[in-house]
C-alpha cells in the first residue's frame, strides 16, 4: 500500500504540472510561428521612396500623382514581434502595424489612414503577394490592399481597390510604387544577414568583439536588449558552435 502511495504522488504532481507546462509552451510556439510567418515578408523592411497615382492602364497627365516615403521595420516586446509601416506624405495612408495570427493562419494589417482613422484588414500571403481586406462598417464596401516586393527586393508596391456592397465588380483605386533607398534598379545580392530577423542586414552592431548586421532600428534595439539570445539563435541556424 505504501509503495502504491509513493508511486501515486509523483504521478499526481505530474498531472498537475503537465497541463500548466503545456499551456506555457503553446504561446511560445505561436510566437515562434508568428515570427517565421512575418519573416516571409522580410523584403518589405527598409526605407522606400516613390510615387502614387490612379491604378489604371493609361494614366493621364491630369491625373493626380504624389510623392511618398515609406519605412518598414520590426518591433519586439519580449518574444512577441510585428512589423511597423510608417508613411510620410502619404495621400491616403499614414502607416500601420502588420501581425500574424497563428490561430487563424492570417496576416492582420491595422492601417492608419491619412485622416487618423484606422481599419483592420486580414488576409494571406500567396504567390509573393500579401492580400488583406475588410468590410468598411459605414460604407459596407469590401476594401482590399495588395502589397508585394519586386526586382529582387529593390521595389515595394502596394495598391488599393474596393467593391461596392453586393457587387462583384472590383474598382481599382490607386497604386504606390517605390524603390529602396540607396539601391539602383537591377539584381541585388543579399550578402549580409540580420542577426535578429534573418533578413537583409544593412547596418552593423557589435558585441564582445564580434560584428553582426541588423535590418532596421527595431532589430537594433532588440539586439541591444538581449544580444546573447539573438547571437545564439543566429549561430545555431548557421550551424556554428
Amino acid at each position: 500500500m505504501k509503495r502504491l502511495l509513493a508511486m501515486a504522488l509523483p504521478l499526481g504532481v505530474l498531472a498537475l504540472v503537465l497541463p500548466a507546462w503545456t499551456k506555457a509552451a503553446a504561446p511560445d510556439k505561436e510566437k515562434a510561428e508568428a515570427k517565421e510567418a512575418l519573416q516571409a515578408l522580410q523584403d518589405f523592411v527598409g526605407e522606400w521612396k516613390g510615387a502614387g497615382g490612379p491604378d489604371k492602364a493609361t494614366v493621364s497627365p491630369k491625373d493626380p500623382v504624389w510623392s511618398e516615403q515609406i519605412s518598414w521595420g520590426w518591433k519586439f516586446k519580449g518574444d512577441d514581434c510585428w512589423l511597423v509601416m510608417e508613411v510620410k506624405n502619404g495621400k491616403f495612408l499614414k502607416g500601420g502595424e502588420l501581425r500574424y495570427l497563428p490561430a487563424r493562419k492570417k496576416y492582420q494589417l491595422t492601417a492608419v489612414f491619412a485622416d487618423g482613422k484606422s481599419g483592420v484588414f486580414e488576409g494571406e500571403y500567396k504567390n509573393d503577394v500579401l492580400t488583406v481586406e475588410r468590410t468598411d462598417p459605414d460604407s459596407k464596401q469590401v476594401q482590399t490592399f495588395k502589397l508585394n516586393s519586386a526586382a529582387e527586393a529593390a521595389r515595394f508596391i502596394y495598391s488599393y481597390s474596393y467593391k461596392a456592397p453586393g457587387s462583384t465588380l472590383v474598382t481599382k483605386d490607386y497604386k504606390v510604387a517605390t524603390t529602396r533607398e540607396g539601391v539602383v534598379l537591377g539584381p541585388t545580392a543579399k550578402k549580409n544577414v540580420c542577426v535578429v530577423s534573418g533578413g537583409l542586414g544593412t547596418s552593423q552592431v557589435s558585441y564582445k568583439g564580434e560584428t553582426f548586421y541588423v535590418c532596421c532600428s527595431g532589430c537594433a534595439e532588440a539586439f541591444k536588449e538581449n544580444p546573447e539570445k539573438f547571437i545564439a539563435e543566429f549561430k545555431a541556424k548557421k550551424g556554428k558552435p
